[in-house]
């Protein structure tokens, strides 16, 4: 009986044993040096096998004990019930894992369209990116929005060419549609190994070397040297290769045509190429990429091997918060409700440490907030630690305040100081280019004045994530009012998880509308509510997002003179409205020099003039035709008076009352979105498609062909695309696919406006 309990309590310890390995990937956090950490995201096409690349990568790094698979619906990263029943990712998810004695802290980002959040608000906190491209499609639809959502934040990054196991899977083909889309220098680094038409390994460019992966699950591989003997044409091939890679790095990296120079030969150590690479990726002159097949195994290992090698690590990036020193600096990217452990906030960490119950600075919000729990994560499991270093991902319970994009420091005083080191290294303008984010650049450029020192510092530190506008509404009901209440704190909750939902109610009827990027992305939400928050709400039709603006001008004055409460309330204001394209938000509103109008106006109040500017923002939330939201539109002030004790609700209200006169008297449009649209059909049902998008009203760009099918780009206003995918399921039974995303607003021809208003009003 002893001896049973002496058994029992090993194999008790060792189990534990186990299962801290199992969590490894978490506990090297903090000895790891930071230069050999490296924070990456996978971003791809929809279905290009961003989540399977991902589960491979914790199988080999021993993370996890099984591989699971997409089609199965049991994979670590795609962990929400949606996900697994749909087969897709829906939300970012952080991993890590160790991988030849560095770290990879790694996040998985959604494909559709639909979930671009997600990936915008993770690749503002990324030093490098891995692009999954499909071999047999190359650059799609999805890649080139990543692409340049990656480019605006400058990310270094490096592509990986999975399902190189099909027999339509061509490296060549993908690397001319790299250069040709993306308009990058690619660097072409494996070539793939067939026996019998089937893939085995691959060739390594930089040290002509052969990778066969053997039986197992992709765990054991061989390297062979390659041999002019025993190799012949596939030896010649690779030595060509590898030749044509080190002329076109010794183009672009000098370090390298120097050595050459001295050496007088070509043939470079392969520590060298690595090290040319690297610059290169490094400096975003090329881009790496490698080969594999994830579902096969294959490629894999190299994958990782290739991301420790060529991508940046915290010290390499993101140089703007290198003005907080030895200070905590964090940005807060993803935000997420438990069940048990309450708001987690995601920060990525710059510099500095921070610990359980730490009191923090938002820069963004100007608020001190103290942290609760602080964990590392592995997709939906969360290990408590007591503190994170710098350069790696931490999940933070307890902050109220805190939303995505926010940056986070230790105290104001550290902020201050921060600030003050940035703007006088902002003094130097090479500096300022090297520091300047699109998303910065874009609200500096709408400032009137040009910014101190301290203003240009405020616009870099507190710049958050650039939240795209909503393209489909629809109303949403409770089943009954006991749960109005419960409906409006599940809808709080989604809404700071996912910026691009929006969530406002409407004037007219009170009732509650959804805004959101797509059908799916509102599908989703209604099922999120249903199972997680266990109301059953209502989803009405689904509306477009039509917006409105000025076709011509108007002007008007109105006077505003009555008792409210026993008090006299006097407003008299002159306004006019025109359609300016593109305007700045900060210059909606004009005030008139010319004249009696400037004088007029030069003893205009601060308190009046918030006043008049809420009046205007409240007017142009409604415009004269449909009652959609009005962009594009300038408003200039030429006359104001206002009595003694006139209260600035009234201010408000006049200057609104006004404006809404102008719209009716001008000629309000309707503007529709209009969207970029890919299908991808058989040449076989392309003549059918072909005559759908024409009844669509849409307009064809380019046709070309993709093996045996035909990839038709067009742009096609939302309104038409409204059930596009089941129509294109029995067009081409069930053989097409199609991709598409926002490209701009444009005007409606008269008949098609009539329509938007009959289907909106039903009159």
């Amino acid at each position: 009986m002893r001896t049973f309990c002496y058994i029992n309590y090993y194999r008790k310890i060792f189990k534990t044993a186990r299962c801290r390995r199992y969590y490894s990937s978490g506990e090297g956090k903090q000895p790891h040096n930071v230069e050999n950490i490296r924070n990456i995201g996978i971003l791809a096409h929809i279905d290009a096998g961003k989540t399977t690349t991902t589960e491979r990568m914790l199988f080999y790094s021993g993370t996890i004990r099984s591989m699971g698979e997409v089609h199965h619906g049991n994979t670590v990263t795609d962990y929400m019930e949606q996900e697994r029943q749909r087969g897709i990712t829906i939300t970012s998810a952080a991993v890590s894992f160790p991988w030849r004695n560095s770290q990879i802290n790694l996040i998985d980002t959604p494909g559709h369209i639909d979930f671009t959040m997600e990936v915008e608000q993770s690749l503002a906190v990324l030093d490098g990116a891995v692009i999954v491209l499909d071999a047999s499609a190359g650059v799609e639809a999805q890649t080139l929005t990543v692409w340049r959502q990656a480019s605006g934040y400058r990310v270094p990054r490096l592509l990986y060419l999975n399902k190189m196991d099909r027999g339509d899977a061509s490296a060549d083909a993908c690397v001319r549609s790299v250069r040709d889309q993306l308009r990058v220098q690619p660097l072409l680094l494996h070539r793939d190994v067939r026996h019998k038409d089937k893939l085995i390994g691959l060739i390594d460019l930089i040290t002509l070397e052969e990778i066969i992966w053997t039986q197992g699950r992709g765990q054991n591989l061989v390297r062979r040297k390659l041999t002019e003997k025993e190799d012949g044409h596939k030896w010649e091939s690779a030595v060509a290769d590898h030749k044509d890679l080190v002329d076109t790095l010794s183009g672009l990296d000098d370090q390298l045509a120097e050595t050459i120079i001295q050496q007088e030969s070509l043939d470079i150590s392969s520590k060298e190429i690595e090290e040319a690479i690297r610059r290169c990726t490094l400096s975003m002159k090329a881009f790496p990429i490698l080969c594999g097949s994830s579902y096969k195994n294959i490629g894999v290992q190299t994958l990782m091997d290739g991301v420790v090698s060529y991508l940046p690590s915290p010290s390499e990036g993101h140089k703007l918060y290198r003005a907080f020193g030895t200070e905590l600096a964090a940005r807060a990217f993803k935000v997420q409700h438990d069940d048990q452990r309450g708001v987690l906030t995601f920060l990525r960490l710059y510099s500095g440490e921070i610990s359980k119950g730490q009191k923090i600075y938002n820069l963004g919000q100007d608020k001190s907030e103290l942290t609760g729990s602080l964990y590392v994560a592995l997709a939906d499991e969360y290990r408590p630690v007591e503190s994170v270093t710098a350069g790696n991902i931490a999940v933070v319970s307890s902050l109220k305040a805190t939303m995505t994009g926010d940056l986070v420091t230790s105290s104001q005083a550290a902020a201050g100081r921060a600030k003050t080191r940035l703007a006088t290294l902002l003094k130097d303008p090479a500096a300022t280019e090297d520091l300047m984010l699109p998303s910065a650049r874009q609200r500096l450029q709408a400032l009137e004045e040009q910014p101190t020192g301290e203003e240009l510092a405020d616009v870099l530190l507190g710049i958050g994530t650039s939240i795209p506008e909503p393209v489909f509404l629809c109303s949403i009901e409770p089943p009954s009012l006991s749960q109005q209440q419960a409906l409006e704190t599940a809808l709080a909750e989604l809404q700071r998880e996912d910026p691009s939902l929006r969530v406002s109610v409407d004037a007219d009827s009170g009732q509650m509308v959804l805004a959101g990027m797509g059908e799916l992305h509102l599908e989703i939400i209604k099922e999120r509510i249903i199972r997680e928050y266990k109301i059953e709400a209502e989803l009405g039709a689904l509306q477009i997002a039509y917006r409105e603006t000025l076709a011509g001008g108007a002007r008007h004055s109105l006077a505003l003179d009555r008792k409210i409460a026993g008090a006299k309330q006097l407003c008299k204001v002159t306004m006019s409205a025109k359609g300016v394209k593109g305007i700045a938000q900060d210059k909606i509103l004009k005030l008139d020099k010319s004249g009696d109008s400037a004088a007029n106006l030069a003893h205009l109040h601060p308190r009046s003039l918030a006043a008049i500017r809420q009046g205007v923002n409240t007017a142009l939330l409604h415009g004269a035709k449909l009652g959609c939201p009005m962009v594009d539109v300038q408003v200039t002030l030429h006359w104001f008076e206002v009595g003694r004790g006139t209260s600035d609700s009234v201010i408000t209200a006049a200057v609104a009352q006004c404006l809404r006169k102008v719209f009716e008297q001008a000629e309000c449009v309707l503007l529709e979105p209009l969207m970029s649209l890919q299908v991808l059909c058989p040449d076989t049902h392309s003549a059918r498609v072909l005559a759908d998008l024409a009844r669509r009203r849409a307009q064809i760009q380019d046709i070309h062909v993709r093996h045996n099918n035909k990839v038709i780009q067009c742009l096609a206003p939302l309104s038409e695309l409204l059930g596009y995918s089941s129509s294109l399921r029995s067009l081409s039974s069930g053989l097409a696919a199609f991709t598409m995303q926002f490209h701009s607003l444009q005007q409606m021809a008269p008949l098609d406006e009539e329509k938007a208003i009959k289907s909106v009003t039903g009159f």
